[in-house]
């Protein structure tokens, strides 16, 4: 049989013509000089300290829809055959973003739980790219390892925690489905991780959340192979603080019929209203039964730093792991999240593999086998420096500042004749627009239903007015808005101006609507 000889791949990269002939030092198209970087770069961060300086004067959003934003992008446009100078595409992309965000950091911003970004933090990011770590292994990264470890010890001191342990993530979602999975493998009294969930068919896992669980829980519940099935949403009572009694009696009855109690979710601030349950009290219940305690405190964890906010959460301190997102609370910009947890071999346990090409050759932290993420970007310094920058003390003046804020608008609500205030808790106000004449017959059906249509209307036109920009709540089958103020540009004229910008909308939806 004739046999081709093997051809020498260096001798036919240089036959091929269009193979790149490379002589000496490297040139790549996508490299800079330190000139080049400084000239674009100094452009660049001018313009961002003017947008800064200037963004109260700009609308929250331009209320432009998706065929706009794609048209000012030339969303169809095919790929550049050739490159553009950087300079020219950092003004270019600047012009789009500055100008056609919806702005989270502008003082009348209001809606979801997303804070304005540290300056700090935005910074720390483009110095943290400026090494590009890879925060999996130590050895990769081993200034970045250091510093997540000392930041996220500073975060459980900064909430109570104790000597708890744990790592960033990206954000609340992967930050609980950490825990999760830690849990799951302590809670399984076989080897879930080599035999999985099949083997649990004679005694299932069960999971315990209140009825205003973030939906984290269910996209876990799915993911993990647990099944919607297994969770158990415990009723809330007319605070929407999770049901003791309810809870207690859940698990006794899993455990009599033969099943396994794996995780109680206490909330430590809720999205909707900022309701905080009983953290203390649901501690005491697991410590009982032998249960995982974790607190998702993704959003109101770090109101635990100011203790007189909501003293159940100094429930934080008891629980197994927690749920915290630096990018809410300490105005990170995104993506931050963390997972506590108070012994840091449950995440060995869950997440630690040793095969041959993870020989790191170090005795150190490898964040690797601590979570789900082999690559990892070195979120921490964004973090780290703010903490440093602000201290305890800032931070607790901060968030004091939040909700004080928060309680104010509530008093506005309460005052204004065309609002009706509903919940506040932490820095979550509830509220609607009730046109003067429906409010004495706002409890018959029919109004109820014409306030609903009525206030999820209003929400739509105030968000694309630019004027202030607020989400929803739904209490009690009533649609309601919502107001979260996780933002250090907001003031009490901002707050003081809300009402009547929402009665004013209110006024002109209602008299279309009626017409």
């Amino acid at each position: 049989m004739d046999t081709q000889p093997v051809q020498d791949t260096e001798a036919a990269g240089a036959a091929d013509p269009t193979a790149p002939d490379v002589v000496g030092r490297r040139r790549a198209d996508i490299a800079m000089t330190g000139e080049e970087f400084r000239r674009a770069g100094h452009a660049l961060v001018d313009r961002i300290a003017e947008f800064l300086d200037g963004l109260p004067d700009r609308p929250v959003t331009t209320g432009e829809g998706p065929e706009e934003i794609r048209a000012l992008l030339n969303a169809d446009a095919p790929l550049p055959e050739d490159g553009t100078d950087a300079t020219r595409l950092l003004d270019e992309a600047a012009d789009l973003l500055l100008n056609h965000s919806l702005l989270n950091g502008h003082p009348r911003f209001f809606g979801y739980i997303t804070s304005s970004a540290a300056p700090i933090g935005m910074l720390g990011d483009l110095l943290a790219a400026s090494v590009n770590p890879n925060c999996g292994g130590w050895i990769l990264s081993p200034m970045a390892s250091e510093i997540e470890g000392q930041t996220v010890r500073w975060i459980a001191d900064l909430i109570g925690f104790g000597e708890g342990d744990g790592l960033l993530v990206s954000g609340g979602n992967m930050a609980n489905y950490t825990a999760f999975l830690a849990a799951r493998t302590k809670a399984a009294d076989w080897p879930v991780r080599e035999q999985g969930l099949s083997a649990a068919a004679a005694r299932p896992l069960r999971v315990y959340g209140s009825a205003e669980t973030h939906t984290w829980i269910q996209k876990a519940m799915d993911l993990f192979g647990l099944g919607g099935d297994a969770l158990r949403w415990i009723p809330t009572g007319d605070d929407l603080r999770m049901d003791l009694r309810a809870l207690r009696d859940t698990i006794d009855r899993d455990v009599d019929a033969g099943d396994l109690p794996m995780m109680v979710i206490g909330t430590g601030g809720s999205v909707s209203t900022g309701a905080v349950d009983d953290l203390p009290a649901i501690a005491g219940i697991c410590r009982e039964r032998g249960v995982w305690f974790h607190v998702d405190g993704a959003y109101g964890g770090f109101a635990a730093a100011v203790p007189e906010l909501d003293p159940r959460l100094a429930g934080i301190g008891m629980a197994d792991s927690i749920a915290i997102d630096p990018h809410k609370w300490l105005y990170s910009p995104l993506e931050a999240g963390c997972t506590l947890v108070r012994d840091p071999r449950t995440l060995r346990d869950a997440f630690a593999y040793h095969p041959a090409y993870y020989y790191f050759g170090v005795e150190a932290t490898n964040y690797v086998d601590l979570g789900p993420q082999n690559s990892r970007g070195f979120r921490a310094l964004k973090v780290w420096l703010a903490l440093r920058q602000v201290g305890r003390s800032g931070y607790q003046r901060m968030i004091a500042e939040d909700c004080a804020l928060s309680r104010r608008l509530h008093r506005n609500m309460r005052e204004h004749p065309e609002m009706e205030a509903f919940t506040q808790d932490l820095s979550i106000n509830t509220f609607r627009y009730v046109p003067p004449d429906l409010r004495d017959r706002r409890a018959e059906p029919e109004t109820a239903e014409y306030l609903n249509k009525l206030n999820e209307k209003v929400m739509g036109r105030l968000e694309r007015s630019g004027k202030a920009f607020v989400s929803i709540a739904q209490i009690r089958g009533k649609f309601l808005l919502r107001a979260c103020i996780v933002n250090y540009n907001t003031s009490a004229e901002d707050v003081d101006a809300l009402p009547e910008i929402v009665a004013r909308v209110g006024r002109a939806v209602d008299g279309e609507m009626r017409q």
